[in-house]
């Protein structure tokens, strides 16, 4: 077995031979106040009731007044003071306080043995001090047991993220890897044994089951423990990390839910204490025989030091005892690994906040905020650690001196460790009024701490500031530095005066709205004729570092959850539970009131959301606008609106819409207001049940976005936060500008989906979307999304909705004309299907229109292309007249477009226009008309080949003929792309007469100068007889052409000096590894030199030539010589 498997106890004696009898000493019986019989040997036998499993009901006996005492002992007092002050303790006594004073609640154990899953700002543990509900709070679990929903973890903590070492364990498989969960299944598989409490310090054995791969081990595990905490932990797997291995978990476990099966002892002091010497010199030099190897030098030091009377040891009364519990001075506080907690900052910290490190630290913060909770002194301990590695962070040192900003993680990071630290110490400017803040106001004071603080009868005029109409208190202080008081006391165990400080700030919200309403009533006429505002909100409350909002919300909500146990609950599908909420009644303030926390959440949250602000400057500030938008609104959408709900809904969005510059849902904002979208997206889909009519005005109202309508005029002085515009007096930069559009675009899309088959709502939100989205790509995709909701595959189209989405697409066809766009082609293919769709009068419009929509070419190459197609009849079932039209408007479309773009459309016209004779007669003579202007040669050739395929070859030749005069075929160019129109042409004109050759050749020579392209010429005219296209009225002789007679001559004539320039140009900068090409070349020269009956000589000639201008190329020309003679 492994090392540290050894199954023995420490301390157990050596075997003895049976004639030395061992003599035990009975302890006195402890007493049962339950009933529970005693366990054999000195066990504790189920005294405070043992641990029950989840489900079961715990015993309902009271307990006894030593029991109750002895309880109260040993959570509050020190060992050492009772023994001060009682000189004789009774041994019964002594027991119960020993046994009371292990931690009773598993729920601190999970504490410290696994991060909390829900990470982030506000991400607390449970609920209320020790789970209860801060509206009303329980009576406590029975000690020793098991806690019921809402104070013990139940299925224990939550997950944690991986590359945490042991502590963390592995997040997958819904935390089945947190040393939670593994200590409870080692406690399960009953691998903990030999169980043992020696006054305040715990054994036992933990053993981990052997796997595939490695043997079974058994570690030693330790415990000490003062006061129901645990001080100290030791265990031989070596654990390196800030929280408990599962073995020190499994043995903790094992003593809250098994205390009946754990043998209890006094400190091992006062066993000491009733030995006479005989046993005591006994038990030592038995302790020695045992483990000599290990104790004996000390044995031996101690041993010499107390003979030697002047030593430091007999200068001390007593001696120390590991067993004994604490003294008065001790600091009594959970077991924290405080190096393995710098260690962990620093290592996630080095990473940069990237590869997880971030999620880690926020599962850190989210740790303190547990302990906070809890009312933990290691939360501050913690806290503290981790600011000072922040601080220490050799990155702050480099960024200052390159005098470049943080990144936005890190600022992240920050952000969330200067709200762990409001209001106490501070991190950033925003938050150095904390330094000032007190808790010494009376009036602060009676709020926090009564429900049924009211305004006094007779109030005197500063009284008056401090309460409503209605008698409730109100607090009057920066928003979110109020919201930072209640976080506070959230945070740090005090839900109930938080809840009563949430009410007094949301009452003082309600009458600032109301304030601000009554003020825009004045101004009202001239704002709207004005239709500009200098009024705003220079600070919002969503995103701001506070997080004002999010904190109120949480606060309230958590006084409302089934299911407040602050952990992750996961299910069999790794999927985790939805909170749960009810409606809890507001007791602060007015004992009639009739409201809940609940509504007052969801109140808040709209009041807040809705709030009127502008953009702030910055790409993080922006980006954290909406993020902490987004996480308000996944909490709104776990709350289940009832009927109280719905009315507090619809209270709440008609005050927004008629707040005017001070909502955000106001009829007229500041330009540079932050957007609504994704704010009014949820209030649509909430309200749309129950109010259709609200919700559509909300949502079109939203659907705006000034930043992008408005320009600012030269003399606007309301630039709140002089920017830096991307384009100068005009756009601010709005870095998350893409997110906010595609939010526009989100509920504009939210709404045309809700509103199929309604005429009317459909044509007011095609309005909206045509006046207030500016993005040619956001609105293809609604037209995309409205089509496809239109024509379901399972049912009938709905005709209204695919109206709109034609609508949208003729939009985007005429935004997005006169601009590039790389997705130009898909977007006139899908209008095309789209119109398609709705009907052949859908075709014939955009046919008839094109030029506001299409340019030349996507008109005849797609539009109506696509328009005449064979599938486009089949799939319309067009009768006759029907298809006549179109194809009539597809004619007079492909002219139209042949005299605008005739390079481009000439060809597709005389294709639209084939069985019309007088079209097509029309669109013939565009391309002869363009021909001369600024066709090219490959679309004339292209035209050319087109009208011989249709049976027009004396108009393919004039056609190639003008297609020769743009041409221009260098010497070189032997594998120009034109080399097959222009061999084609040449095959086109011989097939169709000697006269047709001759006008062509003369063309051919101008325009083409390269001797390969030319001689390939020469050799298909003389292959065969000219004139056998069989055109009608001509005949062909049928005898083949001589190249010494024209037109031929001048066609042998051009090639021959063809070949001999090309022959001198490539002689002036030729070298060695082309001589073998270039004597090929002459080869072919040859051929065409022989071709006349004086070829022969002119060759030779050639030949000669070349020796004598080159002679200095002697391996050149001695290769000429050995193939030419």
């Amino acid at each position: 077995m492994a090392e540290g498997g050894e199954r023995e106890e420490l301390l157990s004696p050596p075997p003895v031979s049976p004639a030395k009898r061992l003599c035990s000493w009975p302890s006195p019986q402890a007493h049962h106040p339950r009933g529970s019989p005693g366990t054999a040997g000195g066990g504790v036998g189920g005294v405070g009731g043992s641990c029950l499993h989840p489900g079961a009901r715990p015993h309902l006996q009271p307990e006894s007044l030593l029991d109750c005492a002895a309880k109260t002992v040993a959570e509050k007092w020190a060992y050492e003071r009772v023994e001060e002050r009682f000189e004789r303790i009774p041994e019964p006594v002594q027991r119960r306080i020993v046994y009371w004073s292990f931690p009773r609640n598993e729920r601190e154990i999970c504490m410290y043995s696994s991060f909390q899953y829900r990470g982030g700002p506000g991400a607390g543990a449970a609920g209320g001090a020790a789970g209860a509900s801060p509206a009303e709070e329980g009576p406590p679990p029975p000690p020793g047991a098991a806690a019921p929903a809402g104070s013990a973890p139940g299925a224990a903590a939550a997950g944690a993220s991986p590359g945490l070492g042991a502590g963390a364990g592995a997040a997958g498989g819904g935390g089945e890897g947190l040393p939670f969960r593994r200590g409870i299944r080692l406690l399960d598989s009953g691998s903990v044994e030999n169980v043992l409490q020696v006054g305040f310090h715990l054994s036992g054995t933990v053993t981990e089951p052997a796997t595939a791969s490695e043997p079974s081990v058994t570690y030693k595990v330790a415990i000490s423990f003062d006061r129901c905490k645990i001080t100290s932990v030791t265990c031989g797997c070596g654990n390196k990390d800030i929280f408990y291995c599962a073995h020190v978990v499994a043995l903790s476990l094992y003593r809250i839910r098994k205390p009946d099966q754990v043998k209890l002892r006094l400190p091992i002091s006062e066993t000491l204490f009733q030995m006479n010497r005989d046993q005591l010199q006994k038990f030592i030099q038995y302790l020695i025989t045992a483990h000599h190897t290990e104790v004996l030098p000390t044995a031996q030091k101690l041993a010499d030091e107390i003979l030697s009377s002047n030593s430091e040891i007999n200068q001390v009364n007593g001696a120390p005892d590991p067993t004994a519990g604490a003294s008065i001075d001790d600091e009594n506080c959970w077991h924290l690994d405080e190096e393995q907690v710098k260690e962990q900052v620093k290592l996630f910290l080095s990473q940069g906040g990237y590869y997880g490190s971030g999620k880690q630290l926020n599962s850190m913060f989210a740790k303190v905020r547990e302990m906070l909770r809890m009312r933990d002194s290691n939360g501050a301990r913690m806290l503290t650690l981790i600011t000072e590695q922040f601080m220490a962070d050799p990155r702050l040192t480099l960024w200052r001196q390159q005098g470049t900003s943080m990144t936005d993680k890190c600022r992240q990071l920050w952000d969330e460790l200067d709200s762990l630290s409001r209001p106490r110490r501070t991190v950033f400017t925003r938050a150095i009024e904390g330094r000032e803040l007190h808790w010494q106001d009376s009036h602060l004071q009676q709020i926090i701490s009564s429900n049924i603080y009211t305004a006094p009868a007779c109030q005197r005029e500063r009284e008056r500031l401090l309460f409503n109409s209605q008698g409730q208190p109100l607090w009057l202080e920066h928003v979110p530095t109020a919201c930072a008081r209640v976080d506070a006391l959230r945070s740090h165990g005090y839900p109930k005066e938080a809840l009563r400080l949430t009410v007094a700030v949301i009452n003082t919200l309600r009458l600032q709205q109301q304030r601000q309403l009554e003020i825009y009533k004045h101004q009202k006429k001239e704002l709207l004729q004005r239709g500009t505002t200098t009024i705003t909100n220079l600070e919002g409350w969503v995103g701001h570092p506070l997080d004002p909002i999010g904190c109120l919300f949480l606060t309230l909500t958590d006084a409302c959850r089934l299911n407040d146990d602050g952990y992750l609950e996961v299910s069999d599908m790794n999927e985790s539970r939805a909170p749960v909420y009810q409606h809890v009644p507001v007791a602060a303030g007015c004992p009639n009131s009739s409201e809940s926390y609940l509504s007052l959440a969801l109140e808040v949250a709209l009041m807040g959301m809705g709030q009127q602000r502008v953009m702030p400057e910055g790409l993080y500030a922006q980006d954290k606008v909406c993020r902490n938008e987004e996480q308000l609104l996944s909490r709104l959408q776990e709350l289940h609106l009832d009927d109280e709900l719905v009315r507090t809904l619809q209270k709440q969005c008609v005050l927004l819409l008629e707040g005017g510059p001070f909502s955000g849902l106001g009829e007229v904002i500041h330009r540079e207001s932050v957007p609504m979208h994704t704010f009014a997206k949820y209030l649509f889909s909430a309200l749309l049940p129950h109010d259709p009519d609200l919700s559509y005005k909300l949502a079109l109202r939203a659907m705006r976005l000034p930043v992008l309508e408005n320009s600012t005029s030269a003399g606007d002085t309301s630039h709140p936060h002089h920017m830096v515009s991307v384009v100068p007096s005009r756009y601010p930069r709005w870095f998350t500008l893409g997110h906010l559009e595609s939010q526009q675009c989100e509920l504009a899309s939210t709404m045309l989906t809700a509103a199929k088959g309604d005429t009317l709502r459909l044509r007011t939100i095609l309005e909206a979307i045509q006046k207030h989205i500016h993005s040619s790509s956001l609105i293809f995709k609604l037209a995309q999304d409205a089509f496809k909701i239109a024509t379901p595959t399972d049912s009938t189209t709905d005709s209204t909705l695919l109206n709109v989405a034609l609508e949208l697409g003729l939009q985007v066809m005429r935004m997005t004309l006169s601009t590039l766009n790389w997705r130009r082609r898909e977007m006139v293919r899908w209008l095309v299907t789209c119109a398609t769709e709705v009907g052949v009068q859908a075709l014939v419009s955009i046919l008839q229109s094109w030029y506001t929509l299409f340019t030349p070419t996507e008109a005849t190459s797609i539009v109506a292309a696509t328009a005449v197609s064979h599938t486009t009849i089949l799939r319309l079932s067009l009768d006759y007249p029907q298809r006549e039209e179109l194809a009539s408007c597809a004619r007079t479309l492909a002219l139209q477009c042949a005299m605008k773009d005739p390079q481009s459309c000439a060809l597709s016209a005389l294709t639209l226009c084939e069985k019309d004779h007088i079209a097509f007669e029309a669109a013939y003579q565009i391309a002869i008309d363009a021909a001369a202007g600024g066709m090219t040669h490959s679309q004339l050739f292209t035209i050319a080949r087109y009208m011989e395929l249709r049976g027009y070859p004396l108009r393919a030749f004039k056609l190639a003929s003008l297609a020769m005069s743009h041409l221009n075929l260098a010497y070189n160019q032997d594998t120009h792309p034109a080399i097959n129109d222009v061999l084609w042409a040449c095959a086109l004109s011989h097939s169709l007469g000697k006269n047709e050759l001759a006008a062509l050749i003369p063309l051919v020579v101008k325009s083409v100068h390269c001797a390969t392209v030319l001689s390939d010429i020469l050799r298909r005219c003389t292959v065969t007889a000219p004139g056998l296209a069989g055109i009608p009225g001509r005949r062909s002789s049928g005898k083949l052409m001589s190249t010494d007679k024209a037109p031929l001559r001048q066609l042998l004539d051009a090639t021959i000096n063809a070949y001999i320039n090309t022959t001198h140009s490539r002689l002036t900068h030729i070298s060695p590894r082309h001589y073998g090409e270039f004597i090929e070349f002459l080869s072919k020269a040859r051929e065409t030199f022989l071709l006349p009956q004086d070829g022969h000589l002119q060759f030779a000639q050639f030949i000669d030539n070349l020796k004598q201008i080159y002679k200095g190329k002697k391996k050149l020309m001695l290769l000429v010589r050995e193939r030419f003679g």
